[in-house]
């Protein structure tokens, strides 16, 4: 019998790291990575949709060597992936932490949520290619001070999250998350916990349990706040106008991916003030569902902006053909979340790193079948899409479903 501690740590799968952080974690903190919102059909559809896109291969003159490399942000990185913000990590004692060494070996750059569990001076340490994520928080004074300090901090650049509407419930259930780690809280999560003894037993050899403050959503010389605390305060700020949007590029003067967009009618008023980086988007499915996949909408979002903006997607990423999928039908990069997050279950920093190295290994492989030495050869002819894949919402000159 192969018991789980004597498997071999290495996944040959992001599918698989997905089982071990199931078996791994306590069942709240896995539902919680699980997300999505009401049917999840948003979703399901961010990664069944790449399933319906297929590959146009080449079997004679493949190259022998093929070029990963891109230059995204102003950043150079070894292949178009970059670890998309995910909000407080406590999958793991090292959280973000981690997860930033983990890119910066794997020569990748890091998203930092607002959220997080982890100062972000401590994860630009781990990473100088760390893009601070903001969210709409507290008006324009306060968001002016937290990227202050970002700057202050040395982050390559910001990414403004705009792609979320509060959505609540699911049918599957939402896992019950507490506002602290107090003894009632304790008590309650006890059972799932010790069902999980391995996931408990790293904690302890950190000699810590986990801390649910958002230590980047703090006020100067004030403590963190409680995830919950700090979340209250942006369900009861006034949602973001597109002066804001201006004054955000303006204010900060450096890199700025806006990140949420999946209409050409907003891409093109991102570009008109200012931006020049967007990530297609819609928060993993976790946002308003029967939005679709992003790598639906990416066509017509890049052909909207063309090269006046870089665009990016985030949602769905699995392997490695999914990044090539993406990058022929005009992404230049690619953002991963959850991926990333089953692999800090699954083996800590060892486990985002595997996770990169398949992401990588199915690029290449992939350049490879398409005859492709770079990634910046890549076309839309290298793939095959199906009639009615695509959707141009917010197109005026193009039906939804084109």
């Amino acid at each position: 019998m192969d018991w789980p501690w004597r498997q071999n740590p290495w996944f040959e799968t992001v599918a698989e790291a997905q089982r071990r952080a199931r078996r791994r974690l306590p069942r709240s903190v896995y539902a919680a990575l699980v997300a999505g919102s009401e049917r999840g059909v948003t979703v399901d559809d961010n990664v069944a949709a790449f399933a319906e896109l297929g590959f146009a291969p080449h079997v004679v003159g493949q190259p022998p060597k093929r070029d990963l490399a891109v230059e995204v942000l102003g950043q150079r990185l070894s292949m178009p992936v970059l670890i998309s913000p995910t909000g407080v990590q406590a999958v793991h004692p090292e959280a973000e932490v981690a997860v930033a060494r983990a890119a910066a070996n794997r020569g990748v750059a890091m998203g930092l949520s607002s959220f997080a569990s982890k100062p972000l001076e401590e994860v630009v340490a781990a990473n100088p290619q760390t893009f601070f994520q903001v969210y709409w928080v507290g008006g324009r004074d306060a968001i002016a001070r937290r990227l202050d300090r970002a700057k202050r901090a040395g982050v390559a650049g910001v990414i403004v999250t705009l792609d979320w509407s509060f959505a609540v419930g699911r049918d599957w259930g939402s896992p019950w998350i507490p506002e602290k780690l107090d003894l009632q809280a304790m008590v309650k999560l006890a059972p799932e916990v010790l069902a999980r003894p391995r996931w408990l037993a790293e904690w302890l050899r950190h000699g810590q349990l986990p801390d649910l403050t958002v230590p980047n959503m703090a006020e100067p010389g004030e403590p963190a706040p409680t995830f919950f605390g700090a979340y209250g305060q942006w369900m009861q700020t006034p949602p973001p106008t597109w002066d804001d949007v201006r004054w955000l590029v303006e204010t900060w003067e450096g890199p700025l991916l806006l990140k949420g967009v999946v209409r050409v009618d907003d891409a093109k008023r991102a570009r008109d003030c200012g931006v020049r980086a967007i990530s297609v988007s819609n928060h993993g499915g976790n946002n308003l569902d029967g939005t679709p996949a992003t790598i639906r909408a990416l066509p017509a979002v890049a052909d909207a902006v063309g090269d006046d903006v870089e665009v990016l997607l985030d949602g769905g990423i699995r392997r490695g053909g999914d990044v090539v999928k993406a990058l022929c039908l005009g992404a230049k990069a690619v953002l991963i979340g959850r991926a990333a997050l089953w692999g800090l279950a699954a083996n800590g920093q060892a486990g985002v790193e595997n996770v990169l190295d398949l992401l990588r290994s199915g690029i290449e492989s992939t350049l490879m079948g398409l005859g492709r030495a770079s990634v910046k050869e890549l076309e839309r002819r290298d793939v095959l899409v199906p009639p009615g894949f695509t959707r141009a919402l917010g197109a005026d000159d193009q039906p939804s479903g084109a």
